[in-house]
């Protein structure tokens, strides 16, 4: 058995969900990502007028999923991979420990930093019960910070930011991890920006920092020059407008069949 490569570090990755809990705890702390992808599962479910009974909502930090749900009648457990009381932990890579019968399962943003991504989503499938709905939401974008941060390295560029999973390498993983009716969709959130600082701030409030294994050491002040150098350079009006991209998996689990007489 081959393993993975060793992308993302996981006590990194548990390190960025604990800033993140600790920066939400700001009044003004942007959470313009989980937000959207709230949203736009409430607006999925009512489309396909799915009913589930049970549901598992893993990375949800605002909470508003899971109230949304139950206000429907649903029972929710909710999972985080570094949970807060309420919750309960989640190693995504591994086999989950939560049953195998939910109507729904919903992961917003935290699959992207997995290092077994089809693996992971072969947990999901087989935590589903027959006829359930998996629906995957991940973030991915930054091309002005990409331009920025290559600026910033110069001639010897550094890995800083995540490899990201495109609208077709999706549907693949979707068909090869055995999802019935797979369907992957992405849409683009555009901000704009008076300063870098503010721009890493909204990320690293959102959990969307780097985890990197072996990520790119930390700007110095020439680096850092260059970066806000090109920060310049790239705005508009004194603003830099920045996509947050939005990749959506979704599939079923198979319906039992019925027995044949």
């Amino acid at each position: 058995m081959t393993l993975p490569p060793t992308i993302f570090s996981p006590q990194r990755r548990i390190a960025v969900r604990r800033r993140m809990r600790a920066l939400q705890s700001r009044d003004d702390a942007a959470r313009f990502v989980i937000d959207d992808m709230v949203d736009d599962v409430l607006d999925r479910l009512a489309f396909l007028r799915h009913a589930p009974a049970r549901a598992l909502v893993v990375g949800d930090f605002t909470g508003a999923l899971a109230t949304a749900l139950r206000d429907q009648g649903v029972a929710v457990t909710c999972a985080d991979p570094a949970p807060i009381a309420d919750e309960r932990a989640i190693d995504e890579e591994r086999p989950y420990t939560f049953g195998q019968d939910f109507d729904l399962i919903v992961s917003l943003g935290t699959l992207d930093s997995v290092n077994d991504l089809p693996g992971a989503l072969i947990h999901l499938r087989r935590a589903l019960a027959p006829g359930g709905l998996a629906v995957v939401a991940m973030a991915g974008g930054l091309t002005a910070l990409r331009a920025i941060m290559l600026a910033a390295d110069g001639e010897r560029p550094a890995p800083r930011l995540h490899p990201q999973i495109d609208v077709r390498a999706g549907g693949q993983l979707l068909q090869r991890t055995g999802f019935a009716d797979p369907v992957v969709d992405s849409r683009s959130l555009h901000v704009r920006y008076r300063s870098l600082a503010r721009l890493v701030g909204d990320l690293r409030a959102q959990g969307l920092s780097a985890c990197l294994a072996r990520g790119g050491a930390p700007l110095g002040k020439a680096a850092l020059a260059r970066a806000e150098g090109q920060f310049a350079a790239l705005a508009e009006n004194d603003r830099v407008t920045e996509t947050f991209d939005i990749l959506t998996l979704s599939g079923w689990s198979r319906p039992l069949r019925p027995p044949k007489f």
